[in-house]
């Protein structure tokens, strides 16, 4: 019963307590054992971990991880779908000859949006829905945007919640890309090192020349999402970074290769 388990908790946090004082006052170090504040610190410092640990399990439950990881796939699913339906709606307009090929590619893009969400995916699930992603803004942007793929096949089995690589990809194209005249370069990295995975997002950013007015920040829910989902899936094994890198804005991801 979780009443003894808290009950069991004091008592060894106590008992720990008072072996420490004893040692203290054998040693020296106390002239003076102050043996039941040292009981009482130790018992409520146990109970403190207790309820920490109860709470990390309670999150970490199969049903409370599910749900917590749908209800933030819910909150990617809109956006996503509303930023390819915008892109293919410019396409169709402008390169009607191209719009068979991009509508196989929204028509995919489309399908795994929608898809029932499951637990995880593998990194090659997520890089071959960036690559359809990217093939519908290269003709949307031509010249302008300038991909690189550093993709290493000992990564692809890494697991991945579903429409985690996509925000970040988005990102760097709506701050990357879309805000300069001479578009902006994207490389997406992937690296097995060990028993890790390594995943980084990296777009150079405008210069501030170009900008008539201060560009526009994000707010970070996507990344704030990406995070938390990774967390969720992968606990304290994930590693996730983002920030600037000289000229650059470097999204940096480590999972582990195995789940």
């Amino acid at each position: 019963p979780v009443a003894w388990q808290y009950a069991v908790g004091a008592v060894l946090g106590a008992i720990s307590a008072l072996y420490g004082c004893g040692l203290l006052r054998l040693t020296g170090v106390l002239g003076s054992a102050p043996w039941f504040a040292s009981a009482l610190a130790g018992a409520f410092f146990a109970g403190m971990v207790m309820a920490a640990m109860v709470l990390r399990a309670r999150g970490q439950t199969p049903a409370a991880t599910t749900a917590r990881l749908e209800e933030l796939q819910s909150r990617i699913r809109p956006h996503f779908l509303f930023n390819t339906l915008n892109s293919a709606i410019a396409l169709v307009r402008e390169e009607p000859a191209k719009a068979e090929t991009m509508l196989e590619d929204l028509s995919e893009l489309f399908r795994q949006a929608l898809a029932d969400p499951g637990e995880s995916g593998t990194l090659a699930d997520e890089i071959a829905l960036a690559e359809r992603y990217l093939a519908i803004e290269q003709v949307r942007f031509g010249e302008r945007l300038r991909i690189r793929w550093d993709l290493d096949a000992a990564a692809s089995d890494a697991r991945l919640p579903p429409l985690l690589l996509q925000p970040l990809v988005e990102n760097a194209i709506k701050h990357g890309v879309e805000p300069s005249p001479d578009g902006a370069r994207l490389r997406i990295r992937t690296e097995r090192r060990g028993s890790m995975v390594v995943i980084e997002v990296v777009n150079s950013l405008p210069p501030l020349r170009w900008a008539d007015q201060p560009l526009p920040r994000g707010h970070g829910i996507a990344l704030a999402n990406v995070r938390d989902r990774l967390r969720l899936l992968h606990d304290m094994r994930m590693q996730f970074s983002a920030g600037m890198d000289q000229k650059s804005y470097r999204v940096r991801i480590a999972i582990p290769a195995e789940s």
